[in-house]
């Protein structure tokens, strides 16, 4: 129901973007309405999640938050399915996603990215007791378990396995421990939380695989060109004054602003 509830949504959102004019320059609409409108999954540890109060809080929350105030507005993030998040900014429903988003020359024809923020590192995790994956060549004929339309996703798939779609590495993993499916390929930021948040998991970890570049979504076009250019600008900042580098030890445990 929430699924649907947030589809219906997004159509009516998308809608009367259409009709307000798509066209008008996007930092100038933002700067007018006094907010950025963030798109995040909000249970992705360590990027987007909620803590023991509940409160949203990541990675990519504090940097949105101050990619915001950079730009002199408030953050407004909205918590979506992450097959939601790239259509709407693609429809103009967001301003942005920070939702630890990959950069994919496939994803590049539909959307301007931002300069890369941070450089993934990925892992290929099974259950324990599973002795015949210990490489993505492995996986071929196998079921994996991730987000839809996701790189890890399509990765998974261009070694030969089947994917289940989910909404959470949670599902995910418990997936996987439940011998559902075989195996996932996830971020090593992420399944390392899942892993101090959950020491008695049945799960481990085979092989780590090159990453990728992550950057910000936002959408096409020379209406969007301006908050490009102000976002890279606030990067570059960040870049140099140590802004990423601290962010990233904090949430990672580890400099992950360098390309590998």
């Amino acid at each position: 129901m929430k699924k649907i509830t947030i589809m219906i949504l997004l159509s009516v959102l998308m809608v009367s973007v259409f009709a307000a004019g798509a066209k008008e320059d996007s930092l100038q609409t933002i700067k007018q309405r006094g907010t950025l409108v963030i798109a995040t999954e909000g249970n992705w540890t360590p990027w987007t999640y909620h803590d023991a109060s509940d409160t949203l809080t990541g990675f990519d929350v504090e940097l949105g938050t101050m990619i915001a105030h950079s730009l002199g507005v408030e953050p407004v993030f909205q918590e979506v399915p992450w097959e939601s998040i790239l259509v709407g900014v693609e429809q103009g429903v967001f301003d942005v996603a920070c939702n630890g988003v990959g950069y994919t020359e496939e994803r590049a024809e539909k959307f301007l990215f931002s300069e890369p923020y941070l450089y993934t590192e990925a892992v290929l995790v099974v259950r324990k007791d599973n002795t015949t994956i210990n490489s993505l060549e492995d996986l071929k004929g196998r079921r994996t378990s991730n987000s839809p339309n996701s790189t890890y996703a399509q990765l998974a798939e261009s070694y030969g396995a089947t994917v289940d779609y989910v909404d959470t590495l949670g599902e995910t993993m418990m997936m996987i421990e439940q011998g559902r499916v075989d195996a996932t390929i996830n971020a090593k930021g992420s399944v390392d939380s899942y892993l101090e948040e959950h020491p008695e998991a049945n799960i481990k970890i085979v092989q780590q695989v090159a990453g990728e570049p992550v950057c910000f979504p936002i959408r096409k076009g020379s209406q969007s060109e301006a908050l490009l250019e102000a976002i890279n600008s606030f990067l570059g900042q960040a870049r140099l004054d140590g802004t990423l580098s601290a962010l990233s030890v904090k949430y990672f445990g580890a400099d992950l602003t360098k390309a590998n």
